[in-house]
């Protein structure tokens, strides 16, 4: 029989220790999202994985606020964050520090995730696009490479913070499998 952990028992950092941690090299960019659920649930998936930073762009919200609170339990005050107004210019800034700007979108020569390899001594910054439209093309087109999750069924894309989710995890797990 299997019995589940307590809490306590699952030796996490504090907050502290999260910031003196070595992080990952991912850092999200969230292109206008909409949703303050999305956003928080990002931020928890962003906390599992020591993700260095979350760029907050456009239109997405910022904490502190209730709606995303409710949903980052916290992560908010773990997770390295900052907003910008123009996803662009970030992405500019970003390739000029040599960061690899991926954008998560169906697009023409996307690359399908399990085809994606990344290499262990490279920080890359994965886009997250509005619940509907998507990143915009702006920013597709501007970025060094696009990655799309395979789908076998009848809808067209996945729910943002299940996207960032699935490619953080995919990504952490061929970064430590390098180690």
């Amino acid at each position: 029989m299997n019995r589940k952990l307590e809490n306590s028992e699952l030796e996490r950092l504090d907050v502290a220790g999260f910031k003196e941690a070595e992080k990952t090299p991912i850092i999200v960019i969230l292109d206008n999202i909409r949703s303050l659920n999305n956003i928080g649930s990002v931020f928890r998936t962003a906390d599992a994985f020591l993700v260095q930073k979350i760029y907050l762009c456009g239109i997405t919200a910022t904490p502190p606020h209730k709606d995303i609170r409710k949903t980052a339990l916290g992560a908010t005050e773990s997770v390295d964050w900052e907003y910008r107004k123009d996803t662009l210019e970030l992405l500019q800034e970003l390739k000029q520090a040599g960061i690899k700007t991926i954008s998560v979108e169906q697009a023409e020569n996307a690359i399908m995730l399990n085809d994606f390899h990344v290499d262990a001594n490279t920080t890359v910054a994965l886009i997250f696009g509005n619940e509907v439209k998507g990143v915009s093309q702006e920013v597709v087109s501007a970025s060094d490479a696009v990655l799309e999750i395979p789908q076998l069924g009848t809808k067209h894309s996945l729910n943002i913070s299940v996207s960032a989710g699935i490619v953080v995890w995919d990504v952490w797990c061929k970064l430590h499998a390098q180690k």
